[in-house]
């Protein structure tokens, strides 16, 4: 039996093949029959226990059966998933042809995902394949089937998982569930955030559209369709890994999972930043096991077509992607290089007896030689994969909207144009040469941004560019920014956004009660209408810069800010804090916030890890420039 890796595919030999699921607590297993958007085509290609069946797909109850060849047969996928009413823990995905275990997959979710797309079944030329995935969902089965174009977020399918999870139905694992684990994690209501229950919002998934969590293992549905493993195709690999035992290699004549093999691209997927307090931050969370993620599923344009500009964001994560595959490819030839190096230098002198021969020495040379080759094609491999991916970022920032452009982009200086996305900056890894790639999230903003700072001032130009790019974003509503500035380090935004502000600079603490209780006010009703079915969409975009947290703000403004991270989005609001990134640990509700942020380091060497492949980037944020004329032009864009 294999044990598979996120991104790690095998061939499939058998027609009859099965998945089941072990994990703790209650789970029910699903199916999804897409086509290459990695969309349904209707609601009867949703297979779970309320439409148990679809050609070729049978819900079995503890189980999820394929007869292959009875697939419709323009179906590209079988997404094979797992959901919950509570947040999920490590969930092992089983998968068997003709009844014989062929393949394993652990993932271990740590963002408050209640719903896991475990596997991909995927069409291969006449044949089929699997791939492990570990695409997760803080918000639950509803963001994960209205990702998928489920009609209506399948309101029958996605209720009754939320009831029998809830509500201890048998599950796959043939235990109860009490409905009591993770409560303060689950997802919100309206946007999915980790944490939306215990700040007052509903447990169940996104009944506003908001964007699932994403890949709890990093993993991308429809990515590199030919690498055994993130970072390769499975073409050029030499011994020493990789899901059939070689280590995963550049695919000839391009990036890794380049653009012809790219599908399903996380969309807002968020590189893991370090761990702040007990959990990791979500990301910008701790080292390679804790991606705190967003993701979106958008059909893929083929190499050489014209830039799809609406869909700017994925672009730029196509390219994060491909940039990730190719460093963990080099990283991958480094390091199997060195141990090879170091067995065969371990295997010159084994024998005291020939140490010192001439034949000894001309086996260290060799084995150096081998080595240093070995190393220089994979660096050649780099460099020309940062090259092409250099000049497609060029090429993409010459068209891309401004919200998502660099400052020197044409885009600033003509009409402005709605974005799905902004751009926070860019990742960098110097130890692997000068590509620098975008690090965009979407908008509007599913997880609140927090800057972390001891110093407000200090981060005030990051905090200007943030705020330019959220006011481009969404030229046709007019903008009103709420700003708290207790220590007054971000004085000097304030002119500039003056045409925008909602009201007095917030200087007081005594002062940041009032406004948030309005907003949270204003958050609520809308809800209390949304649930009346009287929705509407917001008429502006409220933005709310909350500087110097958590100092000076009292317990209940805290609990208000959560509350607004989850209700924040039917009014329109995007959450922006400026504070330290590790709260007091005893001041439960303001971890718990910061758990379910966005965080951004701005101290220089502050590592940051891909969702593909766990590989460590460093993160320069964008500043607004210091000429006033400049700040001017951006901030009111």
């Amino acid at each position: 039996m294999i044990h598979l890796k996120a991104g790690q595919n095998t061939a499939l030999t058998a027609d009859s093949v099965r998945f089941t699921a072990q994990t703790t607590g209650t789970v029910e297993l699903g199916a999804l029959v897409v086509g290459e958007d990695l969309r349904v085509r209707d609601e009867h290609d949703h297979v779970c226990a309320s439409r148990p069946a679809a050609p070729g797909v049978r819900f079995g109850g503890s189980s999820v059966e394929l007869t292959l060849p009875q697939v419709r047969s323009d179906a590209h996928a079988v997404l094979l998933f797992v959901a919950a009413g509570h947040v999920l823990g490590p969930v092992t995905a089983l998968f068997a042809e003709n009844g014989v275990p062929a393949a394993e997959f652990v993932i271990s979710p740590t963002a408050g995902e209640s719903s896991l797309i475990c596997l991909e079944v995927y069409r291969r030329g006449p044949g089929w394949k699997l791939r492990a995935l570990g695409q997760g969902y803080a918000g639950g089965v509803a963001q994960l089937l209205s990702t998928h174009g489920v009609p209506g977020q399948s309101a029958s399918g996605a209720a009754a998982f939320g009831h029998n999870a809830a509500n201890g139905v048998p599950s796959a694992t043939g235990g109860f569930g009490s409905g009591a684990q993770g409560d303060s994690f689950r997802g919100s209501a309206h946007g999915g955030v980790p944490g939306g229950a215990a700040f007052g919002g509903a447990p169940g998934g996104a009944a506003q559209g908001g964007v699932p969590g994403g890949g709890a293992q990093g993993g991308v549905p429809g990515g590199s369709a030919q690498g055994g493993v993130p970072g390769g195709g499975a073409q050029g690999g030499v011994p020493g890994g990789g899901a059939q035992g070689g280590m995963p290699g550049s695919a000839p004549g391009g990036v890794p999972g380049g653009a012809a093999q790219r599908g399903h691209v996380p969309d807002g997927t968020v590189p893991v930043a370090p761990v702040h307090g007990a959990a990791a931050s979500a990301g910008p969370a701790s080292g390679h096991a804790a991606a705190s993620t967003e993701s979106l599923a958008q059909p893929t344009p083929a190499p050489g077509l014209p830039l799809e500009v609406d869909h700017g964001l994925q672009r730029m994560w196509m390219i994060f992607e491909d940039a990730a595959r190719s460093a963990a490819a080099l990283v991958s030839a480094r390091d199997y290089a060195a141990k090879r190096l170091d067995q065969e230098l371990s295997e010159a002198v084994s024998n005291p007896a020939t140490r010192n021969t001439p034949a000894a020495d001309a086996a260290r040379h060799a084995a150096q030689r081998r080595h240093d080759e070995l190393v220089g094609r994979a660096d050649a491999d780099h460099r020309r994969d940062s090259d092409m991916l250099a000049r497609e970022i060029a090429e993409a920032d010459s068209v891309m909207p401004a919200a998502l452009a660099s400052w020197l982009a044409p885009a600033w200086t003509t009409r402005a144009a709605a974005s799905d996305g902004i751009r926070l900056g860019e990742l960098y890894a110097p130890d692997r040469g000068d590509l620098r790639v975008p690090y965009c999230v979407p908008v509007p903003l599913n997880r609140p941004l927090w800057v972390d700072t001891e110093s407000s001032a200090a981060a005030s130009r990051v905090v200007g560019a943030l705020l330019a790019r959220l006011v481009a974003a969404i030229p046709d509503r007019p903008t009103r920014i709420d700003l708290i500035d207790l220590t007054g380090g971000l004085r000097g935004l304030a002119t500039p956004l003056s045409p925008l502000l909602a009201g007095p600079v917030i200087a007081d603490h005594l002062d940041i009660s009032p406004r948030l209780a309005e907003l949270a006010n204003a958050a609520e009703l809308a809800e209390i209408a949304y649930h009346a079915g009287e929705v509407a969409p917001p008429k502006e975009h409220r933005i709310l810069v909350a500087a110097d947290f958590p100092h000076g703000y009292q317990a209940a403004d805290v609990v208000r800010l959560g509350q607004l991270m989850v209700r924040g989005d039917l009014i329109g609001l995007s959450l922006l804090i400026v504070g330290t990134a590790t709260p007091d640990a005893a001041d439960a509700p303001a971890t718990l916030l910061s758990q379910s942020c966005r965080h951004l380091p701005t101290l220089p060497g502050t590592p940051l890890f891909d969702p593909w492949t766990g590989n460590a980037w460093e993160l320069d944020l964008d500043m607004l420039p210091l000429e006033p004329e400049l700040q001017a032009r951006y901030l009111r864009m």
